[in-house]
Order: C-alpha cells, then structure tokens, then sequence
C-alpha cells in the first residue's frame, strides 16, 4: 500500500483530499446535531446531485461545460440549496422543519429529470454517488484544499458566534448577535463541504461523515471542544481507514468508510455502557464506605 501511495498520483489525491474531509465534515457535524439540523446534510447532498447531473448533461451539448469540473456546478447548487432552505425557514416560521424535505424532495426530482436527459447513469455520475478513489483529480485536491483554507478561517473567526446560537438561540439575539448573517455563513460552509466530500464519500452518504462520528463522540467528550476532538478522530479513522481497507480490498471507499463510522459508533456506545456499569457497580460495592 505504502509503495502504491507514493507510485500513483491518484491515491494521493485520494488520501489528501479525504483528510481534509475527515476534518471539516465532522466539524461541521457537530454544530448540526448540536443544532438539531442532521438532516439538512441529506437535503443539499441531493440537491448537490442536481447539480452534477446538471453539468455533466450540458458538457455533452456545451462546449464550456465539457472542460469544467463538475464539482464547481455541485457547489453552485449546494449553496443554492442552502439559501433556498433559509428563505423557506422564514416563511414557515411555525414549521420551519418542513424547509428540509422541500429541499430534499425538489432536489431528488431536478437530479432525476437531469439524469433521464442525459440518457441515464454514466460512469462519471456513479462515482459521484457513491465516491471513488480512482475519480479524485489534482483538480479535486486543489479546490478542496480551498474550501478547507475558508472554512478554518470562518470558522476561527465565528467559533463564539456559533457556540452561543448552539446552544441559546433566542438569548444570542435578545444580545444582539446577528443571527440571520452567521447562520447564512454556517450554511454556505456546510454547503461547500458536502459538494466537496462527494468524491470520496458519496453524494448519498456524505451526511453520514456529519452525523457518525458526532454521534460517537457524544459518549465521551465532556464538553464542547471534547466533542471536536473526539469527532474529528472518529472521523479520520473512518476515512483512513475505510480508504486503505477499499483500496486493499477493492471496495467502493464511500460504503466502506460509513460502514468503519458505523462500527466505530456501535463500540462507543457499548464502551460507554461498559464503563457506566461499572461506575455503579464500584458505587455500590464502595459508596457506602
């Protein structure tokens, strides 16, 4: 494996861009679970789907689009989406959940028409379904390495902002924070993201990046910042090791580095009940003295 990484330039690719992936998904994660907004990952991961079938369908027609990588109409989409799931949280106030599914739904129809025109499946839209090692460009690396660069910086600058609306909401306004502003921001970045970790995950389990190691590392952090570092391990590990396993293995890399998210979150949770009988198993063996 070791001797194959430094040969070919497409693990490189591979393994690069699924670090920088490791970090931010999981980052970004744990402001989602925090917030009660896991699902809006699903919503503009289909709606980033529209925009690949999009591109593709116009590269067989456009002369423009057969040279553009369609990562970049991906991410058009996916900030798009994005807006569009604020505006409806405005307008339903009362339901603002329903933005979501609106979203998920339209997203789901547009990559559905788009593929149809393009005359079905292609190999180049299956590997953005599902992630491909192989389909990681230098082109890929360079734009998320961008993407990576803005998000650190972003979220550096607004780390306070995004902790007080986590966790009191109505408080951060009555303050006089400017809600609407960071949380559009928020929402580019998780856009940006999820079209980005589409190479190596997936566009269908790019969410799961978000979700699983944040889920893991509740069992054990403490407190906020644990939960970053926690979620950020679980989350390398995963795409680590789920790259080597379905290189080594001839795997599809998105399935497998869910699959290692999964496990790693079944272990934490019977680890943490392991621990938590114990603790009362010792309090009732020694509490009393």
């Amino acid at each position: 494996m070791l001797e194959a990484f430094f040969r070919y330039e497409f693990l490189q690719n591979a393994f690069f861009t699924g670090v920088m992936i490791g970090l931010l998904a999981p980052m970004l994660g744990v402001f989602l679970v925090v917030r009660r907004l896991s699902l809006i990952a699903d919503a503009l991961s289909h709606i980033t789907l529209s925009g690949i079938a999009a591109s593709l369908l116009l590269g067989k027609h456009v002369v423009f689009f057969q040279g553009l990588n369609p990562l970049y109409m991906g991410m058009v989409f996916s900030v798009g989406g994005a807006l569009l799931i604020e505006q409806l949280r405005s307008v339903y106030q009362y339901y603002k959940e329903i933005a979501i599914p609106i979203i998920l739904s339209g997203g789901i129809g547009l990559g559905v028409v788009f593929i149809s025109l393009a005359d079905g499946f292609n190999n180049d839209l299956f590997n953005y379904l599902f992630g491909s090692v192989i389909a990681v460009t230098r082109s890929d690396l360079w734009t998320i390495l961008g993407v990576t660069i803005v998000v650190l910086v972003v979220l550096t600058l607004f780390y306070k902002e995004l902790f007080f609306l986590s966790f009191d909401e109505e408080q951060a306004v009555v303050s006089g924070l400017n809600r609407k502003l960071v949380h559009f921001i928020f929402i580019v970045m998780v856009a940006l993201v999820i079209a980005a970790s589409m190479r190596i995950v997936g566009i269908l389990l790019v969410s799961s990046l978000m979700t699983l190691p944040v889920a893991a590392a509740m069992r054990f952090a403490k407190g906020f910042k644990q939960m970053f570092v926690y979620s950020i391990l679980f989350g390398q590990i995963s795409v680590i090791g789920g790259l080597i396993l379905a290189y080594q293995l001839d795997l599809a890399p998105g399935g497998t580095i869910v699959i290692l998210a999964v496990l790693i979150l079944i272990g934490s949770i019977a680890v943490d009940k392991m621990m938590g009988a114990r603790q009362i198993n010792w309090k009732r063996a020694y509490g009393k003295k």
